[in-house]
């Protein structure tokens, strides 16, 4: 059974939690540590690392694409590279309908297998942490609202390392507002570091407007998602949160069915979700459609060619 994500990871308040939890969370930090002994393995072709910190919820899938789109027309053949969890056939799916995606328990494997099959460019979707593989880009992302939540590791908190990895990372995206505190926060851990925002852009949002809509997401932070349509106002008159890549049942779908129907309502929820759904119950729900807008486009391209 999947859990939703401890509402104390990203409070500022004092948690019992966190110190319940701490002993863990060294015991986390020493795992880290030992993986880092480890020696990358370098590849013929271009490695470009979309990761983060915080656990869940900062944006890699839609900058992943993106980036795809970008290298695509400079000319490279690019495929995505996942490690395989049987949770994540969500995000694979995603990636599947964009172009050529290589999955593996073992990342190096699934590059092995790309450049095999002619692609001349690897973008990892997470693999920050993988130590194995020596990276030309590395991309780490976060969200604005978020950040690093109550700046504890997992679990005592939603971070999978310190802040201080960053030092590892070429770049930063930062989905949401500019914020100089957290960018200050961001160069006392790296000087060097590039720092890019981003924000999500809804294709299709139009046809959702005055009509009363009724939200359900389990993904990384579906406050965003909620938040986002809030901020394009559309009439949203209940929300319904799940656990991240939460696999929904008949049960919870027909509920959810039956009460858009009572309320005369668009039952909407995200494209990543959308996937997870049981094809039966596709024809009474609809995805928002979003792209990522990325601001200083071109300084990104730039530092995108130079990795290549």
């Amino acid at each position: 059974m999947k859990l939703k994500k401890p509402k104390f990871w990203d409070s500022s308040k004092f948690s019992f939690w966190v110190i319940l939890f701490f002993p863990i969370s060294i015991l986390f930090l020493l795992f880290s540590f030992i993986k880092k002994l480890q020696s990358p393995k370098n590849f013929p072709v271009p490695i470009i690392c979309v990761g983060n910190i915080y656990l869940g919820g900062t944006g890699k899938t839609p900058l992943v694409l993106e980036i795809f789109k970008i290298t695509k027309l400079l000319g490279k053949k690019p495929a995505f590279v996942k490690k395989y969890y049987d949770y994540l056939e969500d995000e694979i799916t995603m990636l599947k309908k964009i172009g050529r995606i290589f999955v593996s328990k073992n990342r190096t494997e699934a590059i092995e297998s790309l450049i095999e099959n002619k692609n001349d460019l690897a973008i990892l979707d997470d693999g920050f942490q993988d130590f194995t593989i020596n990276k030309n880009l590395s991309i780490v992302c976060f969200n604005q609202k978020q950040w690093i939540g109550n700046g504890f590791i997992i679990p005592s908190g939603p971070l999978r390392e310190k802040l201080s990895a960053l030092k590892r990372a070429h770049c930063v995206f930062i989905n949401g507002k500019a914020d100089t505190r957290i960018e200050n926060e961001i160069y006392k851990e790296n000087k060097n570091i590039e720092i890019y925002y981003s924000k999500y852009k809804p294709l299709d949002i139009n046809k959702f407007k005055n009509k009363t809509i009724i939200a359900f997401s389990g993904i990384g932070n579906p406050t965003n998602f909620f938040d986002l349509l809030i901020e394009n106002n559309l009439l949203l008159k209940e929300v319904f949160y799940y656990p991240d890549h939460y696999n929904f049942s008949k049960t919870e779908l027909d509920t959810l069915i039956n009460k858009a129907k009572i309320n005369n309502a668009v039952l909407l929820t995200t494209e990543k979700d959308y996937y997870r759904i049981d094809d039966n119950y596709k024809k009474n729900i609809e995805f928002l459609k979003i792209e990522l807008e990325i601001e200083n486009k071109n300084s990104f391209i730039e530092l995108i060619k130079k990795s290549l």
